[in-house]
């Protein structure tokens, strides 16, 4: 993992995370008062399928500016949450701060901190992460087996991401691309987008706030476009069980496409005139109660 073909896109994904982070941050008005009042930015179907986390060791990989992290340990977890932006990292930290919720943040790329964990002996009891997840890992296999590596036995793995079939369409729901397969690598000039605001308050359930208007980031970003078979394979390649796997009809707060429909629970849906489709999926993975090393 040490080539500059795989850290090149990372080093400058990195950028273009910073370049948007004061963007995104400006419309979650209130989120540090929400979440010390009890308020919790995760939806059901990530809590369903992490079920009871009180006690429990989590790290929450691609943590962003931490809402979501600081929302598992209001449930009771000690969390460790770990980004590639420094800002967002940065960023994180303060809520904590300003919320009274405790939570570790580490800036780190996430295969250089699986593979320093692994090496450490690290144990946790799960391992979360949610929603543009999987198209920023240019290399499946040392992702999923860097996750294995970090679980106690009987440890599990979360992930509700947005569904690849999705990605066929264009932003108006024309048919325009082919389905995700082999970690092709994409080049966005636009970078990685406001869409905090594109949301309209689907993703600010502590009120939105206008906020920064009008945002173009300066930085391009690398997308790496997988399939879900490809994904759930190098999970169970890795020695983990997949133990639960949902498709979603909808996408939980985010507007990919134009005229998308909001249902209660803040769940998008396309319009009418579009058929159903899957938008998101969620899995949970277990690895085996059989330990293979001494935990510490």
């Amino acid at each position: 993992m040490s080539g500059p073909n795989l850290y090149g896109p990372r080093d400058q994904n990195r950028r273009s995370w910073n370049a948007v982070v004061g963007a995104h941050d400006s419309h979650r008005g209130g989120l540090a008062d929400f979440l010390k009042a009890g308020g919790s930015t995760l939806f059901p179907e990530e809590l369903g399928l992490l079920g009871d986390l009180s006690g429990k060791t989590v790290v929450h990989l691609q943590c962003n500016s931490g809402g979501d992290s600081l929302s598992l340990a209001r449930l009771g977890a000690e969390v460790t949450g770990v980004d590639l932006s420094d800002r967002a990292v940065r960023s994180a930290r303060r809520l904590s701060e300003r919320s009274g919720v405790p939570a570790r943040f580490i800036h780190a790329d996430v295969y250089d901190w699986l593979a320093e964990t692994v090496r450490g002996e690290g144990c946790f009891d799960a391992v979360f992460a949610s929603y543009g997840v999987v198209c920023w890992m240019p290399d499946l296999t040392s992702w999923a087996g860097g996750i294995a590596g970090v679980l106690g036995p009987g440890g599990r793995f979360v992930l509700v991401d947005f569904h690849p079939a999705a990605e066929i369409f264009d932003d108006v729901w024309n048919l325009t691309r082919d389905y995700p397969s082999g970690g092709e690598q994409l080049l966005l000039e636009e970078g990685v987008g406001d869409y905090v605001a594109d949301s309209g308050g689907g993703l600010t359930p502590a009120g939105y706030a206008e906020g920064v208007g009008g945002f173009e980031n300066p930085e391009p970003c690398y997308l790496f476009r997988w399939g879900l078979g490809e994904v759930v394979t190098a999970l169970a390649g890795a020695g983990l069980k997949i133990m639960a796997f949902e498709e979603y009809p909808y996408s939980n707060g985010e507007r990919h496409f134009t005229r998308m429909r909001e249902l209660p629970g803040r769940r998008m849906v396309p319009p009418e005139d579009v058929p159903a489709l899957p938008l998101m999926y969620g899995l949970r993975a277990e690895r085996d109660v059989t330990p293979s090393r001494p935990r510490h």
